[in-house]
């Protein structure tokens, strides 16, 4: 039995689920369950002999998944990092689709003893996994002031990284920053600009989130994985949320598709090897009436691959599964 999800809305649900071209029979993968939308749209379109498998690495969202009672059905708590252990713990070979639904979980934004958002003060913690890992707080207890700067400045691309640095690192040695609140004021005062409708505050929660959880990584490992176990004609479909996860999706989804080949080549297509990826239609974001009622939709991107016969290029698969974040920066 399906029960109804609770209160929260899964970005580009139609869009997401319509793209991987759901088979009856067919086994799925949703690496990202949070609330579990994607899921049950999937669920619904899967006949008695189909599966899914659903992972999260949040304890919340695989226990928010008990709700669903259903044989086809099963979740383990594991980063999606792990989707190839994950897959062969359930016994499950090749798979017809696998969806991820990448970043933060409104669950998490919304709910301040996760620490995630400067809205609401709580602990600041950040992790997506709170048995796993240090917290942002424990981080930029021990962090220099190189690391914090890097750190802002690559994962939340903020141009006054320099000057946040210098701020935590100066209001730290007056006391520990534990709380969203004392992070979000010190940020306040060392950026000089606002930009509209942006609290200053928001490039660097997203660059701790992004680092405590090594969200870059886990996407760069995860995606050679998917290939890996997709079946032929299976479906690959991604939701991004920022840039540089998107950065990272499309490079790695162009560098195994047939999009990776000079337009000028001076020979036929048909007479190419094929590529193990195939990019389905162009990448999708959420329509006015889907922002305007859940605003997170706003920077989503959804994109698409579909697999092919051809054997993988592991020089492709390892870079990505080797260089993590760095992948995207060539």
């Amino acid at each position: 039995m399906i029960e109804s999800a609770p209160r929260h809305h899964a970005v580009l649900l139609e869009e997401a689920v319509s793209a991987l071209a759901i088979r009856p029979d067919g086994v799925y993968v949703d690496a990202t369950f949070g609330r579990g939308g994607h899921s049950r749209a999937i669920l619904e379109r899967l006949g008695g002999s189909g599966r899914l498998i659903a992972i999260d690495r949040d304890p919340q969202a695989v226990a928010a998944a008990g709700a669903i009672r259903d044989p086809r059905f099963t979740i383990l708590h594991a980063p999606f990092s792990e989707l190839a252990q994950v897959l062969d713990r359930v016994q499950a070979g090749q798979v017809h689709g696998v969806l991820a639904d990448l970043g933060v979980s409104s669950p998490q934004l919304d709910e301040p003893a996760r620490g995630f958002s400067f809205r609401a003060d709580g602990p600041l913690d950040m992790r997506m996994d709170p048995t796993r890992g240090a917290s942002a707080a424990e981080w930029l207890a021990t962090a220099t002031e190189q690391q914090i700067r890097e750190a802002i400045g690559g994962y939340g691309e903020e141009r006054f990284a320099k000057q946040v640095a210098k701020a935590i690192v100066d209001a730290r040695a007056r006391e520990p920053l534990l709380r969203t609140e004392q992070l979000a004021a010190v940020v306040a005062a060392a950026v000089r600009t606002r930009e509209a409708g942006q609290n200053p505050a928001t490039r660097t929660f997203q660059a701790l989130r992004i680092l405590v959880n090594r969200e870059l990584e886990e996407v760069a490992l995860m995606l050679p994985q998917a290939t890996r176990r997709l079946a032929p004609a299976g479906r690959l479909a991604v939701i991004s949320f920022h840039s540089l996860e998107d950065r990272l999706v499309k490079r790695f989804l162009k560098a195994c598709s047939a999009d990776r080949l000079p337009a000028d080549l001076p020979i036929r297509a048909r007479d190419l090897p094929q590529p193990p990826l195939t990019l389905v239609g162009k990448a999708t974001r959420a329509s006015g009436a889907e922002v305007a009622a859940n605003p997170r939709a706003r920077s989503a991107t959804l994109r698409v691959a579909e697999r092919s016969n051809a054997i993988l290029d592991p020089a492709v698969l390892n870079r990505f599964a080797e260089h993590g974040p760095d992948a995207w920066r060539s």
